[in-house]
């Protein structure tokens, strides 16, 4: 009985959380921005997030793209009337219908697509499937609302054909609205392209290592420029952005080696991406960590394809993980160094340590399970949590405990939080 008043509580609960968090959309003066799309969606509502705060007052939610995250923003943030101009969302896709009742909850002025890729596989099963879960964020539109579409993605663009909405298109397309050229980034040197537009043509400096950024980087110009922020502004902005953890984040040790930390998610479609900023590259030698790709048919066979890939391009691969064995590196390439086989990330670390050349260029590129990032970390930090995988969607940087050991993760974060409770009490109460 006790359990089933708990669940009928809990329930209950949750549904005042969603009416208050309907009313609070309801009454809010905000311009409401969301933005869905199989990669660059997070990078995109950062961006975006950051180029409004210089203009205006900004609310932007990233990561925590799920419906729970969405009634936590409207009804813990939404209340005040008035309190942000613009509110930015990124919503994520997981599986049928997950997109919808986001989108119906917005209820976005502004519905920004960046593309459709064959992501989360055993949910959609086919492409036509997650173009349609896309499209539902373009479809919940406020009348007159704004779809800001990628111009080169046909999955996308015919997100277009919505008579109700006006949209602007981004892309390399010479059809396109905001259209993209002179694409070029080449590590250490960051990516800079040209955006032209009906206002004329805008040289755009980012902080990104690759030239595929260029993506996310044109969806939010576009939105903001569309918005009314100056262009110059705009400019300014996206050059003093500071990109993602995990997601080609640039890590740079003092007299050590260059980390692209790309950690965050590993599907087969964006693996190229990663690598290209290492064939790109310009730094003398160049290595790949590949931990575990994500979420595709015929896994087994694209550890193999991508070793063929990466070897082509990078001095020396590492391959970690349960499927390193995958690899189906030559004995040859096992002989000379060219390919290293190893079971866990504090390996990699220690042969790291042992192998690294300062300015040589170390490529990251897992999904978050095996948080790979650590291996960056190590060099800036005393990192003591090794365990292979310890099940956290988030990344080390925001778990904050990579400096406590696995196993005394429970007790510390524990100690912590009564450490805070008294500090709470004895600034109420003195002493």
């Amino acid at each position: 009985m006790n359990a089933r008043l708990r669940r009928i509580r809990e329930d209950l609960g949750q549904r005042l959380k969603i009416y208050r968090a309907r009313r609070a959309r309801a009454r809010s003066k905000a311009t409401f921005i969301g933005i869905t799309g199989s990669s660059g969606k997070s990078t995109a509502a950062s961006l975006l997030g950051h180029i409004l705060a210089g203009y205006a007052r900004v609310y932007t939610r990233v990561l925590a793209n799920t419906i729970k995250s969405l009634v936590s923003t409207l009804y813990k943030r939404m209340n005040k009337s008035g309190e942000v101009d613009y509110v930015v969302f990124e919503a994520g896709a997981f599986g049928i219908d997950t997109i919808r009742p986001m989108a119906q909850m917005l209820k976005p002025h502004v519905a920004i697509v960046t593309m459709v890729r064959l992501e989360h596989l055993s949910s959609f099963k086919t492409l036509e499937n997650i173009a349609r879960e896309k499209r539902a964020l373009v479809e919940a539109l406020e009348p007159g609302g704004l779809a800001v579409l990628n111009a080169d993605d046909p999955n996308v663009l015919a997100m277009a054909s919505d008579a109700a909405h006006r949209f602007v298109t981004f892309g390399e397309s010479e059809m396109a609205d905001y259209r993209v050229t002179d694409i070029n980034a080449a590590y250490p040197r960051a990516l800079h392209f040209t955006l032209h537009w009906r206002g004329g043509a805008l040289k755009l400096k980012t902080p990104f290592p690759g030239e595929h950024f260029w993506l996310p980087t044109a969806a939010a110009a576009a939105t903001a420029l569309e918005l009314g922020v100056p262009a110059q502004t705009v400019e300014e902005r996206i050059a003093t952005f500071e990109p993602l953890a995990n997601r080609c984040h640039v890590l740079v040790v003092d007299g050590g080696p260059h980390f692209v930390i790309d950690t965050a998610k590993a599907p087969w479609h964006s693996l190229s991406l990663a690598f290209d900023i290492v064939a790109k590259s310009t730094a003398g030698r160049k290595r790949i960590v590949l931990g575990q790709l994500s979420d595709f048919a015929g896994s087994n066979a694209k550890y193999a394809r991508a070793y063929s890939s990466a070897r082509e391009i990078a001095d020396q691969v590492i391959y970690v993980g349960e499927h390193a064995h995958r690899s189906k590196a030559s004995q040859a390439d096992r002989g000379s160094g060219r390919f290293v086989e190893l079971r866990t990330p504090r390996d990699v670390s220690d042969h790291l340590r042992r192998t690294a050349m300062p300015g040589e260029l170390i490529l990251l590129k897992s999904s978050s399970s095996l948080h790979l990032e650590r291996l960056a970390l190590a060099w800036t930090h005393d990192v003591k949590c090794w365990i292979p995988a310890c099940g956290k969607k988030e990344g080390c940087q925001d778990c904050g405990l990579f400096e406590v050991p696995f196993e005394e993760h429970q007790e510390f974060v524990k100690k912590r939080r009564n450490d805070r409770r008294r500090q709470r009490l004895r600034r109420l109460f003195g002493g």
